[in-house]
């Protein structure tokens, strides 16, 4: 966008480095991996370039929660990372760490590092991850770190609390490595990938041709007996740890303590690269002591004379609640200060990347005064996650799903670059090409829909395929785009028992015939989607009144007097979406906006 832009950071060898699991995307995850890359992001493209397994979760569900993920080899991702920053002319590197940010009449003007070096900046973002203050925990040892061998990050908490932020604890956690030399892969149950795979980036046309098996095995009641011996010194139940850990990713002691009536618990051995045996046992988090891990381990099937590389780990680190930011990722109280990642309340690669997109955009929007993009809910699940940390806040590690989109019919990982791109165009993050591919698909979908609406299939034609798939069989000549709506039916063994053809594909595009038969059987959900959106699109262009004193609104419920004054929303939309704010406080908040605003009024009754 034209920025001249320092990251400065702790290690320069670290750019990149998967932290935790050693894997791109998932359900709900890789729908922002996709988000990200049909704006310019290059987390998709460096995904496609280290991916050792590739698979489309979901499947046997409807297309709209499909979710991509990818195994990748750990050290060739952080390699794709640093090549393609690298890359960047405006972009500048700096091996230091940042311990306070500067102001001047309320106004960030930069940050002084450890060195002593002042750095001036009209806009600073902080991505700080799991570093501010880390606590590092390991059954009863404890230390500083932000992750297992790297320091903590001291200083900045104190400054942002002197600054007025309020912050707050988290805890993350880590399962042990093991060498996959000492496993028994014949007592395992073999995951394989795609074999057709699906990649992230829309601009990979063809993924690493070497694609590795994950390995699924399980946990016993012996296993958890086991476990259960080391809970004494536990940091999590002597309550060493104070941060709220993620609620969707527990640590194993976590699983076998609220699920007790579970005799098993599923693990997956994902390897972590093509050039090296450490496997990450997903699935075992745990902070519990290094003997008591190693112990339980070898009573796993399969893994009864592993070695232990890493053992698990917790760790502790401050975050700062995103109540205290505007949709743009620039905190309430200090302009030209921007928050973006673990930071703001987040667990995960993929959401930190989507805020730290859209916080970039916005620090540079804020540097040439124009308004900030903000994606609305039915625009992407970026929209969503940032919408959900604003308006509803978090504390615990928040983590994206495709149940937290109402909108996700609309939505779908497929369609994200016909959602994003031309956006991405605008803002000078998209390159003519990728542009030019958007609509070559586009295109396409739209030729071959409008041909199919003009077939007409006969009986004879079509009824060996829709026996063979147990539907009932023609008795008459119909119209193909009816015959789709079938649940049973595919579009592509359809088309070929009739000799059709969709429309020529551009190299990279994804399965023209399932997109379009996507976009057909789902027609009528789509437009009803569509027609909440702009519903609720009216609420979101009705801003607040500012400065309200929502204390003194006494016809307001106390829970919603107390989060709306936390909050602050900026329009009626966000409102509504707040945690305890009532269909009746809305009215409330519809009145009072009306009365500010006489277009408001007629607007919100519309």
């Amino acid at each position: 966008m034209g920025a001249r832009t320092l990251l400065i950071t702790m290690s320069l060898e670290a750019l990149g480095r998967m932290s935790c699991n050693p894997a791109i995307g998932g359900i709900g995850k890789g729908h922002i991996v996709r988000e990200v890359d049909a704006l310019g992001g290059i987390m998709g493209r460096a995904s496609d370039a280290a991916g050792i397994q590739f698979r489309m979760l979901n499947r046997r569900k409807g297309p709209a929660v499909w979710g991509p993920r990818a195994q990748c080899d750990r050290v060739e991702y952080a390699t794709a990372v640093r090549e393609a920053l690298e890359s960047e002319e405006r972009l500048y590197f700096r091996a230091d760490v940042v311990t306070s940010v500067t102001t001047a009449q309320g106004r960030v003007t930069g940050v002084e590092t450890q060195l002593g070096t002042t750095i001036q900046a009209d806009a600073v973002i902080l991505t700080s991850g799991t570093f501010m203050n880390g606590v590092v925990h390991v059954g009863a040892k404890t230390f500083g770190g932000g992750r297992m061998g790297e320091r903590a990050t001291r200083g900045l908490t104190g400054c942002l609390h002197r600054l007025g932020f309020q912050s707050g604890r988290l805890k993350t956690g880590t399962p042990p490595r093991v060498d996959g030399r000492s496993l028994d892969y014949s007592s395992l149950k073999e995951q394989t990938g795609d074999p057709n795979p699906t990649p992230f980036s829309f601009m990979s046309d063809q993924l690493p041709l070497c694609q590795v098996s994950c390995w699924i095995t399980h946990t016993s009641p012996a296993v958890h007996d086991i476990l259960r011996t080391g809970f004494d010194l536990s940091p999590m139940f002597a309550g060493r740890i104070q941060g709220r850990g993620p609620r969707y990713c527990p640590s194993i002691e976590d699983k076998i303590d609220r699920f007790a009536s579970r005799d098993r618990h599923q693990l997956f051995l994902e390897p972590e690269g093509l050039r090296t045996t450490e496997v990450y046992v997903n699935g075992f988090s745990t902070s519990l002591p290094e003997d008591v891990q190693q112990r339980a381990l070898r009573r796993i099937k399969g893994m009864e004379a592993v070695h232990m590389l890493r053992p698990g780990y917790a760790i502790e680190y401050d975050y700062f609640p995103p109540y205290q930011l505007q949709y743009s990722l620039a905190t309430k109280r200090v302009p030209g200060l921007f928050f973006g990642g673990q930071i703001n309340g987040t667990t995960g690669y993929e959401e930190a990347a989507a805020q730290g997109l859209m916080a970039g955009i916005n620090a540079v929007r804020y540097l040439t005064r124009e308004e900030p993009v903000v994606l609305s809910r039915a625009q992407g699940y970026i929209g969503v996650l940032v919408d959900d940390l604003i308006a509803k806040g978090t504390d615990e590690p928040y983590r994206m799903f495709t149940s937290r989109a109402e909108h996700r019919i609309l939505l779908r990982q497929d369609n994200a670059d016909l959602r994003l791109t031309a956006l991405g165009r605008d803002l000078g993050l998209v390159c003519e090409t990728r542009f030019a591919r958007m609509q070559a698909k586009r295109d396409a979908i739209r030729a071959t829909l409008e041909s199919l609406k003009k077939v007409t299939v006969r009986p004879h034609e079509v009824n060996p395929y829709l026996e063979s798939v147990n539907t009932r069989p023609l008795a008459k000549p119909t119209r193909l785009v009816r015959l789709v709506l079938r649940p049973e039916v595919s579009l592509k063994p359809l088309l070929k028992a009739i000799g059709q053809r969709c429309a020529r594909q551009a190299p990279g595009m994804e399965d023209v015939a399932l997109l379009v038969e996507t976009d057909l059987k789902y027609a009528g959900y789509v437009r009803r989607q569509k027609e909440e959106a702009e519903r609720m699109k009216r609420l979101e262009s009705r801003c607040m009144p500012r400065a309200i004193d929502y204390a003194a609104l006494t016809s307001l419920s106390s829970e919603a007097r107390e989060k709306l004054s936390l909050v602050q929303p900026e329009t009626l939309g966000q409102a509504s979406r707040i945690s305890g704010v009532s269909a009746a406080d809305l009215s409330v908040l519809m009145v009072l906006v009306s009365r500010t605003s006489p277009h408001a009024a007629s607007a919100v009754s519309a």
